[in-house]
């Protein structure tokens, strides 16, 4: 039987804090189990992917209580900024990083950039949830091929949305931060109060309370009251039925490497609108005659959102084709079966 330790961040399964990185962690630690590994998962308490001294220190000792020769995978947001304390351990262990998020791409802090390359570069295996994400970090790192795998995200078989009749309930899954660019967002809806819509933002608000309290006030200011909701976050039924009231998927994030809300949406045949960054353009994919089933804009754009939020709202050929091309796009999304299964080859790819 196989075994595996799993270092994740504190808290993946916290409802209250829901992201994509604790679900996938979630996900591959239960679908691990029902193909009977055994997996011990340790959970590490601090503000990760930017720790402590204190933080560092707890790594360390739950790294160093693992007995030797064992297999560890680790979420990323962990290991990444975490080189002093892996780099030693990865003669004894067999280290296989997860990374949700390419620390290194995209920043001009070397530190950081040495810091995720050298943890990468001890990993016996690395696991990217793209495959924009593995091409980075090959890249970026210079890290042989066929020691970087991808094993995307799945979604669950989940009904049809039916949409609305007045096709304006636009919906954004993301924490409320600057990089999901809910500003952006903002910005492309105060010209349309002229048209039907109502966006209802999910996601925690507690990450950044002055950007939150910014983009109320720009609600105020933009006569959005009413019309923009920042409901907070939601799991399990609250956000699937979140899902089935939306018409349309808003997400003009200024970095994603994957995406898992699109495949959320797509899931239930719901179009989307999304900034063209990372690994977006790869989740959202085709329909089966080669349309998308949504609109990509340039990242930090909201003119161009702007203009596409109004082609949905306006044309109703376009809502046409894209809700085809949606519930097309759905039937190939990959299931958490074949991620898990994508994520367990890598890891005894690396325990040989």
């Amino acid at each position: 039987m196989n075994a595996l330790h799993f270092v994740v961040p504190a808290g993946i399964d916290d409802r209250a804090r829901p992201s994509g990185g604790n679900a996938y962690d979630r996900r591959i630690a239960l679908g691990l189990a029902a193909a009977h590994w055994v997996v011990h998962v340790h959970e590490v308490p601090g503000q990760w992917p930017w720790p402590d001294a204190q933080s560092l220190s707890t790594l360390a000792a739950v790294v160093h209580g693992i007995p030797r020769g064992a297999l560890v995978l680790l979420d990323g947001l962990v290991a990444s900024p975490a080189s002093e304390v892996l780099s030693p351990e990865a003669g004894r262990l067999r280290l296989v990083v997860l990374v949700h998020m390419p620390l290194g791409h995209g920043t001009t802090d070397g530190g950081v950039r040495e810091r995720e390359g050298t943890v990468l570069s001890n990993a016996a295996s690395v696991v990217t949830t793209s495959a924009w994400a593995r091409q980075a970090l090959v890249e970026l790192y210079a890290l042989p091929s066929d020691r970087v795998h991808v094993a995307e995200p799945g979604v669950d078989p989940v009904d049809l949305a039916p949409g609305t009749a007045s096709n304006g309930a636009l919906l954004s899954v993301a924490a409320v931060i600057p990089g999901k660019g809910h500003d952006l967002l903002l910005d492309a809806l105060a010209p349309l109060t002229g048209l039907r819509w109502q966006c209802r933002c999910i996601g925690s608000l507690e990450h950044d309370p002055a950007f939150v309290a910014r983009l109320r006030r720009r609600v105020l200011d933009g006569g959005m009251v009413g019309r923009v909701y920042f409901a907070g976050p939601q799991a399990d039924a609250d956000l699937a039925r979140s899902y089935a009231a939306a018409d349309v998927l808003v997400l003009p994030s200024r970095a994603e490497t994957y995406g898992m809300v699109i495949a959320e949406a797509l899931a239930r045949g719901l179009p989307v609108v999304a900034a063209e960054v990372g690994g977006v353009p790869e989740t959202l994919g085709y329909g089966t005659d080669g349309t998308r089933p949504g609109l990509l804009v340039p990242p930090g754009d909201p003119v161009a959102l702007r203009d596409a939020i109004r082609s949905w709202l306006e044309d109703a050929g376009l809502r046409r084709r894209l809700r085809a091309a949606s519930r097309e796009r759905r039937a190939s999304l990959a299931d958490w079966t074949t991620t898990t299964s994508a994520v367990a080859d890598a890891l005894q790819g690396a325990a040989r």
